[in-house]
């Protein structure tokens, strides 16, 4: 994990290749399964894997908030219908604008 961690901060990484087994329940596992579909660079909203799964945003974003496995499992590219929505991976709403930078997927000038 930590080599690839480190190909994806350095840019050389966009897909992680790891064994890995998120902690939560169905719809908590469901929701991780939908964030690891996003592709590298691009973003969706809470209120798409809502519709996705039949269920509203703020349980998506719930969801979203207890990943345990940020970055791995990309949360941060998951946006507000209106903004960036939250991040409670360390370093906050700051971090996930890193991310997405990182990867070419900000759609917003500050």
């Amino acid at each position: 994990a930590a080599s690839q961690l480190a190909a994806y901060f350095a840019g050389d990484l966009k897909t992680f290749d790891l064994p890995l087994k998120p902690r939560g329940d169905a719809f908590q596992q469901a929701v991780c399964q939908a964030m690891l579909a996003i592709p590298y660079g691009e973003t969706t909203t809470y209120g798409a894997i809502a519709d996705g799964l039949g269920s509203f945003g703020q349980p998506v974003g719930n969801a979203c908030g207890a990943n345990t496995i940020p970055i791995i499992i990309p949360c941060h590219r998951v946006l507000a219908a209106k903004g960036l929505g939250g991040y409670s991976g360390e370093g906050g709403v700051e971090r996930k604008i890193e991310l997405l930078k990182l990867e070419g997927g900000f759609p917003y000038l500050l």
